[in-house]
């Protein structure tokens, strides 16, 4: 009966049994400070993380705001600068337009002042007797250079006298030049009709003529003489010298 007892102790049916280890309380204590170690460590990282400056603070959207208003400021400063400069620019431009309007009246009313100058000296030079034949003479011929081979000229054909008749005639100008060596005579009018029209003379007392004479490229102008004919006959000369 023992022997029975015995064997099925010692046989797979036999009760099982559990063997545990238990952790010695040191290392329990020390795996209990550890726990609390780390749970203070990650409450300070927290705590900690929460006192670190935002890269998004919460016045962004003020701060941008502001910028914005500042940006609108210095646009519109700008855009009145602008608009002040483009206004002194078409001031100064009215300005240098009346200014080159006066300048031109006034080369308009010293010419008109010359010309009014003459007519007096003439007026003054006038003699109550005629003074060569028939009583016509030439007064005050100028001659001036306006360009390579132009000239103005400008001169008063008077009749002294009372004036009863009109006279009627043409005016001749001979220009003499130096072209190529040699000397020669160009006439003024030429053959051409229209030219011709621009030299007749009629006139009581007194006319004034002016115009231009073209000479040819190149030619060097010596002396221009003005004639005042009448029915083909001269009645009166005078020359300037250039």
């Amino acid at each position: 009966m023992k022997f029975r007892l015995w064997r099925r102790r010692l046989s797979v049916s036999s009760p099982r049994m559990a063997i545990k280890s238990q952790l010695p309380w040191s290392v329990r204590l020390l795996l209990v400070v550890m726990i609390g170690l780390v749970g203070a460590m990650a409450m300070w990282s927290f705590d900690a993380g929460l006192g670190l400056p935002s890269p998004y603070p919460a016045n962004l959207r003020e701060q941008i705001s502001r910028y914005k208003e500042q940006v609108e400021r210095l646009t519109a400063e700008r855009d009145q600068f602008s608009t002040t400069v483009n206004s002194a620019e078409s001031q100064l431009n009215i300005e240098r337009s009346a200014q080159k309007q006066l300048a031109a009246q006034v080369r308009t009313l010293e010419s008109e002042n010359t010309r009014l100058k003459e007519d007096l000296a003439f007026f003054e030079s006038l003699l109550p007797t005629a003074t060569g034949p028939l009583g016509v003479s030439i007064r005050r011929l100028k001659v001036d250079q306006v360009g390579p081979n132009q000239w103005r000229y400008r001169l008063l054909v008077m009749q002294g006298g009372k004036g009863e008749h009109e006279f009627i005639g043409n005016l001749q100008l001979v220009a003499t030049v130096l072209k190529d060596g040699k000397s020669a005579m160009m006439t003024f009018p030429d053959g051409n009709p229209t030219e011709q029209g621009k030299y007749k003379l009629s006139f009581k007392h007194y006319q004034r003529v002016e115009g231009v004479l073209t000479l040819p490229e190149g030619a060097v102008t010596k002396v221009v003489q003005a004639r005042v004919l009448e029915k083909g006959q001269i009645r009166a000369q005078q020359s300037a010298n250039l």
